[in-house]
């Protein structure tokens, strides 16, 4: 068993957090209600958006937003483009909503869906582009907005890894119909679990309200079912959480984009044998984690490489791969290895850890070292 020394994500309960959860007890409700609303009023003022739902993860988040779109037409098996690489919550609730996913590649530098590959995608079933704004860092917004409005397509935007990341000074969940956000303890904003949808949308948040209630029409707990539905209600408990992260955002979000920044910064001198992050001007990386590409001219190998690092203690992650080639789960849709050949490619030979808040610089030195260490003998 490996003593850890780097942790991936942290989560300590703050004393607000504490009382928060406490007024829920005294309450005597710990099922949505004041403390969820309070929640979901404070992330769309925080961010600006002009509505929020609270559900009870990222992936319910998606899968409500989705499924909300049968009031506007989609039927089932109408096509969703989603990218080749994501976690894999991105592409199940396509299913989950009743739809096809149809997976489009990505950039390797960026780890982003390819704008210039997403037309070729489109079918006379597409209905939705659902794009994913990966380890935080911004997708093309300005192209895939300009192709979601030449075929009529509604766009969503999985921000999970991303909150408070900017493209051209507009936050990322503004872009589309809808973004999709995750609370998980890993994340900028906690909450244990937890997710949120938001939109700006007036008709489209009434309909994500009875979505995550099993379809029943918002306001009510009566069996009348309009549409389809799951229970992805939050509970106050998590929303006590994740209020107290909301009031601390900018905070923990400049704490940990400082981290990402001294990591990138001291392991800048591997960016000609590893792909890095690069944050562009017109943009905001929101620091979800750091990841690494070893590049093409490298024999190195990832899983030896992440061994390695979790011999140290260093708490590691792949970065994903190709969900359509490389995970047993989306084998009936008949792709092939060789289909996505970027995503395969960061599959194979990408790695992420930890950027949080409550890591410390003896600790980012710590990775930092080990990473030089590794790769001397080609520096």
């Amino acid at each position: 068993m490996w003593l850890v020394k780097y942790t991936f994500g942290h989560i300590e309960i703050s004393d607000r957090a504490r009382s928060l959860v406490e007024e829920s007890f005294q309450r005597n409700w710990v099922s949505a209600g004041q403390s969820t609303k309070k929640f979901e009023e404070l992330f769309a003022s925080t961010f600006s958006y002009k509505h929020a739902v609270a559900v009870s993860s990222g992936t319910s988040a998606c899968f409500a937003a989705l499924a909300a779109l049968h009031e506007y037409g989609a039927t089932w098996g109408d096509e969703v483009i989603v990218p080749a690489l994501s976690f894999v919550a991105t592409a199940n609730a396509v299913l989950a909503a009743g739809f096809k996913p149809v997976f489009v590649d990505i950039k390797r530098d960026t780890l982003n869906i390819d704008p210039q590959k997403i037309e070729a995608a489109i079918t006379q079933k597409t209905r939705a582009i659902l794009l994913v704004h990966t380890m935080g860092k911004p997708c093309d917004m300005e192209i895939i907005c300009q192709i979601k409005d030449k075929h009529g397509l509604f766009l969503l935007e999985d921000c999970c890894e991303a909150h408070g990341a900017k493209y051209k000074g507009g936050v990322v969940g503004s872009f589309g119909f809808a973004g999709m956000f995750s609370f998980y303890a890993a994340h900028i904003v906690c909450s244990g679990e937890g997710g949120m949808v938001v939109t700006q949308d007036d008709q489209f948040v009434k309909l994500l309200r009875s979505v995550r209630s099993h379809g029943r029409p918002d306001g009510t707990d009566y069996f009348q079912f309009d549409r389809f539905g799951l229970n992805c209600k939050m509970n106050d408990l998590e929303a006590a959480v994740g209020i107290a992260g909301i009031e601390n955002f900018q905070s923990i979000f400049d704490r940990r984009k400082k981290n990402l920044g001294y990591l990138l910064k001291q392991n800048q001198d591997l960016s000609h044998l590893l792909y890095l992050l690069e944050e562009a001007p017109h943009e905001i990386i929101s620091p979800h984690a750091f990841s690494l590409v070893i590049r093409e001219n490298i024999p190195v190998d990832q899983h030896h490489l992440s061994n390695y690092l979790q011999e140290a203690g260093v708490q590691v992650k792949t970065l994903f791969g190709s969900l359509p080639t490389q995970h047993r789960v989306f084998k009936f849709l008949g792709y092939r290895e060789g289909d996505f050949r970027e995503a395969e490619y960061v599959g194979k030979k990408g790695l992420h850890f930890g950027c949080h808040q409550y890591l410390t610089q003896k600790e980012l030195d710590y990775v930092t070292e080990h990473l030089h260490t590794y790769f001397k003998k080609y520096l």
